[in-house]
């Protein structure tokens, strides 16, 4: 008996991740409202455990929580103002790298609504505001 494939695996695993992560950062490199958020010069290390958390998330390997204990994504960005602004930001990145990962219509709809959601779930503050970096 085999069990079916997780979600990972179906949009084709660590590449997938890997390109989507890659493409998100590429528009953070050059976006006014979110790179000031990022101290390092090099994105590398948060493009790391980004895509980290997403593969384990969607059920790859669990070197994140291995590697960094668990998630906690609202106390890990809870010093960071985070509002309206960075969220939508946020989103516009995301949405482009995910349009650029090009996933069959329905695994890209499951993708979608969990980045809407976290994107939501992480808005700590009714205005925007850069103060502090994210380090996740």
């Amino acid at each position: 008996m085999t069990s079916s494939p997780n979600f990972y695996e179906l949009v084709g695993g660590e590449p997938t991740f890997r390109k989507l992560v890659d493409e998100f950062y590429a528009g953070v490199a050059d976006d006014p409202i979110l790179r000031p958020l990022y101290p390092e010069e090099d994105l590398g290390p948060a493009n790391e455990r980004f895509r980290l958390f997403l593969i384990q998330y969607w059920g790859g390997p669990t070197t994140y929580s291995d590697t960094r204990g668990h998630p906690r994504l609202r106390m890990r960005h809870a010093p960071f103002v985070i509002g309206p602004v960075e969220r939508d930001a946020w989103l516009r990145q995301m949405r482009r790298a995910v349009d650029a990962i090009a996933l069959q219509p329905e695994a890209e709809a499951v993708l979608w609504e969990y980045l809407e959601r976290a994107a939501h779930f992480m808005v700590n503050a009714p205005e925007s505001g850069h103060i502090g970096h994210i380090v996740s």
